[in-house]
């Protein structure tokens, strides 16, 4: 029998207690330090820490700057980088945020957010079916999946298990107090099929390389990607409609969490349906990446086509190069 260890497509978990207890006491002292922060200290902390990211991490700042050059072709150089400096910006307050929100409650959550779209998912709930939600790496995905639940109730998330066990509890902490039940990558398939046949809220993330079974190529700022069809099929088996979900930056510290329209589902009898689907909803991601280029993760390795295996996996592995530990596990998507 095959084990975790001997599979290329299943990253390895190793126990480093020493290593593990230290990065947990340094999240615990940051979250410390950000409790009696104001917002508009808090932001600017945020930003220092994403200049500081952008200083020292040569090689994922060089991946961002040749990903962003390969989007935008016609940007020049300084350009380019002012964006790259922007993400690793937006990325340091959201690790700071994400921090200051694991102390609130969630009517101070709620003070802080105001709705675009929230008609469509209050419509989409009434139906009485179960309602499917995605995102990206784009603004302030974490955030999102708490301020969702204490908006809307209870939703299933999908997330990729952190290396380190202690922040993982933690994290799993921050996201059950409002509502969120989260599930391994591997069965999340037939876990996510339940919820929705149960008329549930479920969320997954639609911008990472997979490596598995369920992978499609779609075009994804004019490149070939490799992202999962799970989104796309569990809507055209269940019928459910599917709705993308963003949450952006406003001044004062505060944001704005936007639900689009539902992406139009096309005849699940026609052959193409799956990656016709998958495509929309990787179209409407794209448009906010290039309206916001900054509030992306260009730091990890998206145009990997070349490198694809199938393999095994339910939803298999994802990008597991990533510039913050488990930064792909939240969502109304699901890391």
């Amino acid at each position: 029998m095959t084990t975790l260890s001997e599979r290329p497509d299943v990253p390895v978990r190793r126990h480093r207690p020493v290593r593990h207890r230290l990065e947990y006491l340094a999240v615990l002292a940051v979250r410390l330090l950000v409790r009696p922060m104001s917002r508009r200290r808090l932001v600017s902390a945020g930003a220092w820490l994403g200049a500081l990211f952008y200083r020292v991490d040569r090689r994922r700042r060089e991946i961002a700057v040749t990903n962003v050059r390969a989007a935008f072709p016609v940007r020049t150089d300084d350009e380019c980088r002012a964006i790259v400096r922007g993400a690793f910006a937006n990325l340091g307050r959201h690790v700071f945020d994400l921090l200051r929100f694991d102390t609130m409650s969630a009517e101070q959550m709620m003070d802080l957010v105001e709705f675009e779209g929230a008609e469509r998912v209050e419509q989409a709930l009434a139906s009485g079916r179960g309602v499917m939600f995605y995102t990206g790496h784009f603004g302030f995905w974490e955030l999102q999946v708490m301020v969702h639940a204490a908006r809307f109730g209870p939703i299933l998330m999908v997330a990729r298990t952190l290396n380190n066990p202690l922040l993982e509890a933690m994290i799993e902490r921050v996201r059950a107090r409002v509502g969120t039940r989260v599930i391994p990558r591997q069965g999340a398939v037939r876990g996510l099929l339940r919820a929705l046949l149960e008329h549930r809220s479920v969320g997954m993330m639609i911008d990472q390389h997979m490596q598995d079974r369920s992978a499609v190529t779609v075009e994804f700022f004019n490149r070939p990607a490799v992202t999962t069809s799970s989104i796309a099929a569990l809507a055209l088996r269940t019928g459910v409609p599917v709705i993308p979900v963003f949450a952006l930056p406003l001044a004062g510290g505060r944001y704005r969490m936007i639900y689009e329209t539902p992406v139009d589902v096309p005849d699940p009898e026609s052959p193409d349906a799956v990656q016709t689907l998958t495509q929309r909803c990787t179209d409407v991601l794209e448009m906010y990446v290039r309206r916001y280029p900054e509030l992306w993760l260009w730091m990890h390795r998206r145009w990997r086509v070349a490198d694809a295996v199938v393999g095994t996996g339910d939803l298999g592995s994802s990008d597991t190069d990533h510039p913050v530990a488990g930064a792909d596990a939240g969502s109304l998507a699901g890391r």
